[in-house]
């Protein structure tokens, strides 16, 4: 039988054990956030949207051949197409950026040896346009002319810094009502701010590339036409820490 006093002593290091374990705790959800007395500290999200100011084209020039140097002509001739296309759609081929040629060889899957059956020259072209309406016509250009395997539209805003700006504006307007209302329910009142962290998060959204129709006068109003347009939306996470008075 145990006596009272070796009760007394496990439950004891019972209570200083799980008193060690709920220090150890708490110092590690410390650790998310500062923790100062007097303060108060508060999470919120904000947002900033807007109609996309620019339209990206983004595609690639890729030839195979048996030559490296006629493979290499032959990409050569597309990039040529490429200018072509956007002169006759009245912009200056310095308005593309594009990439360095790559040259690959190309191996016999079937062969044990490494076998060169050909080679594989590629190039990436990117072009930002302001006049959505030119977007159709250069698409449905470079399709027809064959010299991209892939192409991706996307539509951005061209200054995201000053939206992401706006957006942590946001989102820190409302930690700070937040902030405000706890203190004010508490009989308190809010200080300055001590400590802050910003995330900013932001996700263009891609299109597929269409063909354009030639529009005929009788022709059925634009697919869009009296909807909203999508616009780009930048998110923020502001944590906040505002000292009480």
């Amino acid at each position: 039988m145990r006596s009272a006093r070796g009760v007394f002593a496990s439950v004891g290091l019972a209570s200083t054990v799980l008193a060690s374990w709920l220090c150890l705790v708490s110092a590690g959800l410390a650790q998310d956030h500062p923790t100062v007395a007097n303060s108060v500290y508060v999470g919120a999200d904000g947002k900033y949207e807007a109609a996309p100011d620019t339209a990206q084209i983004q595609f690639n020039v890729a030839v195979s051949d048996d030559n490296s140097q006629t493979a290499f002509q032959r990409a050569s001739k597309n990039v040529e197409a490429v200018r072509q296309v956007l002169r006759a759609n009245g912009i200056e081929p310095r308005a593309a950026t594009i990439g360095f040629f790559s040259v690959q060889p190309m191996y016999d899957p079937k062969s044990t040896r490494a076998k060169i059956v050909g080679y594989r020259v590629t190039t990436d072209v990117t072009l930002k346009l302001k006049d959505f309406s030119r977007v159709a016509p250069i698409t449905q250009q470079l399709a027809e002319a064959n010299v991209s395997e892939s192409q991706t539209l996307t539509y951005t805003l061209e200054n995201m810094d000053e939206a992401k700006n706006k957006a942590v504006e946001d989102a820190y307007r409302r930690a700070h009502d937040s902030a405000e209302a706890l203190a004010r329910a508490s009989g308190r009142t809010l200080g300055d701010l001590s400590y802050a962290s910003v995330d900013t998060f932001d996700a263009p959204r891609p299109r597929p590339m269409f063909r354009a129709m030639a529009a005929s006068p009788n022709a059925a109003p634009a697919p869009t036409e009296e909807f909203t347009p999508q616009s780009v939306t930048v998110s923020a996470h502001v944590n906040a820490l505002f000292n009480l008075k």
